[in-house]
């Protein structure tokens, strides 16, 4: 039998503030470091990073169809794939960096405080 006081995962007390309860511009002018900006600003990076890819992907199709039909059909085609390869790395490593933020606030809210 385990001793029922003894708690596996403590929960967060609700009457504290988390550190998601801040603001994005508090969060980016806290010099204590006390909360963290990256799950705030993680999919608007990841919308620019979409779009600019997407740009950049539109731009290439659309100048190699201008030098010639074949070049443009090629970029099409194996541009597509670089567009996605891309874009799964810049998905995975900012799921990287949000997974660091995310253990750190889970071990600073199970940590007792001192």
């Amino acid at each position: 039998m385990t001793d029922p006081s003894y708690q596996r995962f403590p929960q967060p007390d609700p009457g504290q503030p988390t550190q998601s309860s801040k603001g994005f511009l508090a969060s980016l002018f806290d010099f204590t470091f006390s909360s963290f900006v990256t799950p705030k600003i993680v999919k608007f990076v990841y919308v620019l990073a979409t779009i600019g890819l997407g740009l950049l992907y539109l731009a290439l199709v659309i100048g190699s169809f201008s030098q010639s039909a074949g070049l443009g059909v090629l970029f099409l085609v194996v541009g597509a794939v670089i567009f996605i390869v891309y874009l799964a790395f810049i998905r995975m490593t900012l799921e990287f960096y949000y997974a660091i933020v995310r253990m750190s606030e889970d071990l600073h809210h199970r940590l007792p405080s001192s």
